[in-house]
């Protein structure tokens, strides 16, 4: 008996939320369509308040008027998973960006839904089971390659129990609508399996077990990976005020991150930035590959110039796409950018919906809802061997630069690493514009741990160079009341190694090819260095004396960041370095 389609008129509107009188059974998350002429609009049920349903239309609602038809699905907002979503450019609703650009035109014109993978491509399918096992959701059967990538064919996650394998499909060429398995279910109710499956985006796709995340995501940035790690299935956050660079740091971490896929979601982004990053990345080169960085990366667009209601699905579908390859025992990075824009479409539908309002008008449940996203991050380690990671960072767009206010806070309160920007950093071209003195990370200790393989005692130097800086940042507030002759000699030195410390491993010259990217290897040896400089005891007639020593220390250090790892100009600089050190700390 086939399923009763519940249907239902507008009744009233409210810019793009719509009350609809409804006749059948519906929910909440379901999707509608939105019935105007020829023109269909995709809309989702909100509220649901005896037979009005409150649903919010996810585009421009001109022309819709009093009792204009609406049909509900019955399903709820859902993403396409399968084969061909590495390379895709997507917007909140999962459109190709690019084939609905050639439907429409100049402008994206509304009403246009198109499947976001590609139907009629054929792809090499690998059988990895046989007639007669048994299988799971979230249990593999077979796979294709994706790129350099196993894509694994698997059980549909919304299917649940055990299943028998009645029949599997040759190796072959098949498109992802191809059924490729039938099985039956211990009710002995049979099913076929394709290439294709579908998850709603706002339930946390997870199969397995999840564990505590013990390797740090080497991101190619000192200032990241010594002083504030960041650890594969954790979280952090980049709150900065407008041109701080928090898209340039998330650019950063899309492209040297050492994970498997990115996921970029830009949430009520400029439309420019986004142009900018569209029109680049197609021609950038993966350091790790040395293929295109297009390759192993999903980019959802939702600009401020779109929608603000699809601006909530979009950070979901972000996170369900990189759920789907967590789940085949890969690295991923969700950056979304930013989830302040997030919570002003919140606000907005909450303002809307006329519910009580909470701190600066965002609803009582924004807490829950950034918390709810942020712990779909994590390790898994599947039934079958190995672990997943889905590693979350989300920008955040503080009004002001004012770090008290409640998206930053609630942020705050869930996330394991913070990376405050500052714009006065920004203004100073110091790159990257991470404040040292307001981050802070709860993953030293875990990162410790697995450094100290490479570098015996990393954790102690780690929070010897925290107090250090923050020591010689208070020395120089002094100094900025009293003047440099205020101060002693030995807190002049302190000082001094602060600010070596600040200019030549802190920062990097994002124009340098070889100091763009410090990978880890030689970020421990420069590390190492720059502890030997801390613990050694200087002997100085004067401060003038001590300022050029640590100019000059500053010059040479600069310029071997510069050459190219353990060369023999590296070499000879760095020796020089340790001579250097050596011959001050005992010419007296």
């Amino acid at each position: 008996m086939s399923k009763v389609i519940a249907t239902g008129k507008v009744v009233k509107a409210f810019g793009n939320l719509l009350h609809v009188e409804f006749d059948g059974d519906i929910r909440q998350g379901e999707v509608a369509t939105v019935r105007l002429g020829e023109l269909n609009l995709k809309a989702e049920v909100i509220e649901i308040a005896g037979h009005v349903a409150k649903i919010q239309v996810f585009e421009d609602t001109r022309g819709i008027k009093l009792h204009t038809p609406v049909q509900f699905s019955s399903h709820l907002l859902e993403a396409e998973l399968g084969p061909g979503l590495l390379t895709s450019i997507l917007d909140g609703l999962q459109n190709p960006l690019e084939k609905v650009a050639d439907a429409s035109g100049l402008f994206l014109m509304r009403g246009v839904y198109l499947p976001p993978l590609d139907r009629a491509k054929h792809w090499d399918y690998h059988p990895t089971a046989k007639v007669g096992d048994k299988c799971e959701r979230g249990d593999s059967f077979g796979y294709t390659m994706e790129g350099r990538f196993h894509h694994l064919i698997m059980v549909p996650f919304n299917h649940y129990g055990t299943y028998t394998l009645t029949w599997v499909a040759k190796p072959g060429s098949y498109t992802i609508d191809t059924i490729v398995a039938r099985a039956v279910d211990e009710k002995g109710i049979a099913h076929e399996f394709s290439m294709l499956q579908k998850w709603p985006v706002k339930i946390p796709l997870f199969e397995g077990e999840r564990v505590r995340g013990d390797k740090m995501m080497d991101t190619g940035e000192r200032i990241i990976d010594t002083q504030f790690p960041i650890l594969k299935g954790g979280t952090f956050c980049t709150p900065g005020p407008f041109g701080a660079g928090k898209t340039v740091l998330q650019h950063h971490l899309s492209k040297y991150s050492s994970v498997d896929i990115v996921v970029v979601v830009a949430c009520g982004e400029r439309a420019g930035e986004v142009v900018e990053v569209l029109r680049t990345f197609p021609h950038l080169i993966d350091p790790h590959t040395s293929e295109p960085l297009i390759n192993r990366t999903v980019i959802i667009c939702n600009t401020s110039s779109m929608p603000v209601a699809a601006r909530e699905a979009s950070i979901y579908l972000g996170a369900t796409i990189a759920e789907y390859y967590r789940q085949m025992g890969l690295d991923i990075l969700l950056l979304a950018d930013s989830t302040s824009r997030w919570a002003q479409a919140m606000r907005e539908m909450s303002g809307r919906l006329e519910e009580i309002p909470g701190e600066e008008a965002f609803p009582a449940y924004l807490s829950s809802r950034i918390s709810a996203f942020y712990e779909r991050a994590g390790v898994v380690a599947l039934k079958g061997g190995g672990k997943g990671s889905l590693t979350i960072g989300g920008a955040v767009s503080p009004a002001g630069g004012n770090f008290e206010e409640p998206v930053t806070q609630s942020t705050l309160a869930v996330v394991g690493a913070f990376l405050g920007l500052s714009r006065a950093r920004s203004d100073a071209r110091r790159y990257p514009a991470i404040d040292p003195h307001i981050s802070w990370s709860k993953y030293v200790d875990q990162v410790g741990a697995e450094l100290d393989t490479f570098a015996e005692g990393w954790k102690g130097m780690v929070l010897k160079a925290a107090a250090l800086l923050k020591e010689g940042d208070d020395i120089g507030k002094r100094m900025e009341v009293i003047g440099e002759e205020g101060i002693s000699l030995k807190d002049m030195v302190v000082f001094l190694k602060a600010e070596l410390y600040e200019f030549c491993y802190l920062q990097q010259n994002a124009f340098d090819k070889e100091d763009a990217y410090c990978p880890l290897n030689r970020q421990i040896a420069l590390f190492k260095l720059i502890d030997k400089i801390f613990c050694t005891e200087y002997v100085f007639d004067n401060h003038d004396e001590a300022r050029a020593f640590f100019l000059e220390l500053q010059n040479m250090i600069r310029n071997m960041n510069s050459l190219q790892f353990q060369s023999d100009r590296y070499k000879h600089l760095f020796a020089q370095i340790e001579e250097k050190i050596q011959h001050v700390s005992k010419h007296r």
